[in-house]
């Protein structure tokens, strides 16, 4: 990759210094015609002209700043928020209770009974994680933790599905340790287990790796906080980290546009500023004194500070309030004091929050802050207007609607059509492809996809995180999703899982996103957990290419149509656009999470087979579906043809039954059918724990039996004699079961077909990372 020259104090010479001199309100109005960098800051003319419309003169540099990292596509959602509003369409409540708190919050909350509640968010750090892998990915993480901070809980868990280029490529050689170690590194530091996540290897994603991070909150019903400057004369603390140079334009600009292609064959954004530093130390220090706080009850109001820095803590906090707010710059700590007023608002440094708090509480904050070592400073103060105004050096720098800059912003209608390939694409069906017919065939397909880089063994990634630290983790990490116990007398418990398979959105994007949803959904009830909720991490191309926007409406349709089908809110999520180097984009990639309740924790089952001797049964429908199938990719290196087919009902159903049946003790073990089909789960499943099976393929073609990737499907252990309550229990539900076999000792054998050892399929498994990363 080449990299731009640096300027001073680190700044990248592509992110232009928007003064020279002191630009305030006064000269702005004095001089409208003064030449501004507008264009060099991202915005367009029209964006500029408004900015100009709304404040009746020019903006000054300042408020040029302002509105340029709040007006970017990763702050605004200026291309996408006219497709978003239909999640607003869904359910408000669930089984258990009602939403909290839903889309435009830090986080959606939702109520898991018994007082508790969880909060839950999956954002992304894509751009970032390209150009500073360790510190992109790190502060990924960390900002992701403070979202759900913000929101009064406590973190629990974090996750990370990744996106990687091929796993042979030097590119991928070159972000992978460093994003795995950023992930682990900020995790691990903050005490927070990371119970699950993704590694997903494919071309396209190849100079653009993504880096989604998803974190668990709990709190007490009580103990919620929202994002709202309220009460004039409450004062306006800005506590945490000192503002520094790092991070100047950060994500804000930087993932608002696409990566192009370099002369010299690398690929580098347009724009790059600099990325933001994290320390996690801090982190956990804030954390700590952030809990405090609210336990006394010292806060009014409080957002975290994260993309757009200071321009999005403060506009966000008096737009969402009831009047407007005035903050001094000068009052702001900074770690480098040369810093300007344009770039003290645009810096993106880590670990910092912003509260409202009544005046009588100031004193007792801030001696909270001075226990936990955190560096606390009053800065301004709610007022009795309706603009948001900023002084620097005693002139008025900034005098802005807060909303403009929040909350209205530009919207735009991006053109969206089918593009006339997706015709030819699906067409080409993977089902008319050669594939095996002979036993030893059907063993070496088995074994060429369980050591492929999307289905083997991903502990090379996850013994760097620390899955177990605080002893509340029930399940991680290789097991179909993450659940961890939330009231330790109780056994109540939440389980999460991500989930998102690219190819098959790339033939379908409507389909797609509703397998997304269904996988995540299937995987938190193999562990006996109802699903309760969504959020989302839509990735996708570049906005300004109709076709990607037609993937991302119809995602966005079928989320939406799937969510009110299966009755679980959307809480909220994120977008990430541009995700493509020169004309190439990224599989369209709309990650989905799915969070579930279990009362009680013991009651969960593994995803492995356990002993010698139990029934096995695989539950749903097996069809010939072979299209965007990982035996297709990995044999044939094709994609076409249409996904499996959708069923959601069958989902509602094969979910009810499975949290059922964990609650009344009839499963030893569950594992979800995805990606590699039956036989991977089998694989899987044997490798587990060591415990082999001896299974009959009760199809006509053993091939479909084995590698199909249908939907709504799960395989399940019993003990014998729990069999006829089980089958009539999934007959109750219409869930088709079909017994399969039997766990034996060592060995996985397919009758009149093959066997394979276990030790053979654990060496298989596990050689593909190592062998590649060292």
């Amino acid at each position: 990759m080449h990299r731009r020259p640096r300027g001073r104090l680190g700044r990248p010479d592509s992110v232009p210094r928007v003064t020279s001199g002191l630009d305030t309100v006064a000269v702005a109005t004095q001089d409208p015609e003064r030449e501004q960098p507008w264009a060099e800051l991202g915005l367009k003319a029209e964006e500029y002209q408004r900015i100009r419309e709304i404040l009746g003169r020019r903006p000054t540099s300042a408020e040029l700043a302002m509105y340029s990292v709040m007006w970017s596509e990763h702050c605004s959602y200026k291309s996408s928020k006219v497709h978003l509003k239909q999640f607003g369409e869904l359910p408000q409540e669930t089984p258990v209770g009602k939403m909290l708190a839903g889309i435009g919050e830090n986080a959606g909350v939702i109520d898991i009974g018994q007082g508790y509640a969880v909060t839950f968010k999956v954002e992304s750090h894509n751009h970032p994680s390209y150009v500073e892998p360790y510190q992109g990915a790190a502060t990924g993480v960390g900002g992701i933790v403070r979202d759900i901070l913000a929101m009064g809980a406590r973190p629990v868990a974090v996750m990370d599905p990744l996106r990687f280029g091929p796993l042979d490529a030097p590119d991928t050689h070159r972000v992978l340790p460093g994003i795995v170690a950023g992930v682990g590194g900020y995790g691990n530091c903050l005490g927070l287990p990371n119970i699950g996540g993704e590694a997903v290897f494919d071309p396209t994603y190849l100079g653009n790796p993504l880096v989604n991070a998803l974190c668990v909150g709990v709190l007490r019903h009580e103990d919620l906080h929202l994002a709202k400057a309220s009460g004039v004369g409450n004062q306006v603390i800005l506590y945490g980290a000192r503002t520094g140079g790092d991070g100047i334009g950060g994500v804000s600009v930087l993932a608002s546009e696409t990566f192009t292609e370099s002369a010299g064959g690398g690929t580098g954004p347009a724009k790059r500023p600099s990325v933001q530093v994290g320390d996690p130390f801090m982190e956990k220090l804030l954390i700590e004194c952030t809990l405090e706080l609210f336990a006394a009850g010292l806060v009014a109001g409080i957002q975290d500070l994260g993309g757009a820095g200071l321009s999005c803590a403060t506009s966000e906090l008096a737009s969402a309030g009831d009047g407007g707010m005035h903050v001094d710059l000068d009052l702001v700590p900074l770690r480098d004091s040369s810093l300007s007023p344009e770039e003290i608002l645009m810096s993106e440094s880590q670990e910092r929050m912003m509260a409202v708090v009544e005046p009588g509480d100031v004193e007792a904050f801030l001696a909270i802050c001075a226990k936990w070592e955190v560096d606390a400073t009053v800065v301004g103060e709610v007022t009795d207007g309706d603009h948001l105004q900023v002084d620097w050096h005693g002139e008025r720098v900034v005098d802005v609607p807060p909303r403009s800059v929040a909350h209205d912003g530009p919207t735009y209608e991006r053109p969206f059509a089918r593009p006339q390939s997706q015709d030819t694409l699906q067409a080409d069906a993977a089902e008319a492809l050669p594939r095996p017919d002979t036993g030893e065939e059907l063993r070496a397909t088995l074994l060429q996809l369980l050591g492929s880089p999307n289905l083997c063994d991903k502990s090379w990634i996850t013994d760097q995180y620390d899955r177990y630290v605080q002893g509340n983790t029930v399940l991680a990490q290789p097991h179909d999703s993450g659940l961890v116990r939330v009231d330790e007398h109780t056994g109540l418990g939440v389980a999460v899982s991500t989930d998102c398979n690219g190819r098959y959105a790339r033939l379908d994007p409507y389909a797609g996103a509703q397998l997304a949803l269904a996988e995540s959904y299937r995987n938190v009830a193999t562990s006996g957990a109802r699903p309760l909720a969504v959020s989302d991490c839509l990735n996708f191309g570049s906005p300004e290419d109709p076709a990607v926007m037609w993937q991302f409406a119809e995602a966005c349709r079928g989320l939406k149509d799937a969510c009110l089908e299966l009755g679980v809110p959307v809480t909220g999520g994120n977008v990430s656009l541009y995700n493509q180097t020169g004309e190439t984009a990224i599989l369209p990639t709309p990650v989905v999470a799915v969070l579930g309740v279990i009362d009680d924790v013991t009651w969960r089952v593994r995803s492995g087979f356990v002993e010698p001797g139990e029934t096995v049964v695989l539950l749903g429908e097996t069809r010939e579906e072979l299209s965007g199938s990982e035996w297709a990719h990995v044999v044939h290196d094709h994609l076409g043809g249409r996904p499996p087919v959708v069923d959601l009902p069958a989902e509602q159903a094969l979910a009810g039954l499975l949290a059922d049946a964990v609650r009344d003790g009839l499963l030893t073990s569950a594992h979800d059918l995805s990606e590699g089909g039956l036989a991977q789960a089998l694989a899987e499943s044997v490798i587990r724990h060591g415990v082999g099976a001896a299974v009959t393929l009760t199809d006509d073609d053993p091939f479909v039996s084995l590698f199909s990737e249908s939907s709504a499907r799960a395989l399940v252990t019993l003990a014998p004699q729990q069999l006829p309550a089980f089958l009539e229990a999934a007959r109750t539900a219409g869930v088709p079961a079909t017994e399969l076999g039997t766990t034996i000792g060592d060995t996985l054998e397919v009758s009149g077909w093959f066997s394979i050892g276990v030790e053979e399929l654990q060496a298989t498994w596990s050689a593909t990372l190592p062998a590649a990363l060292g």
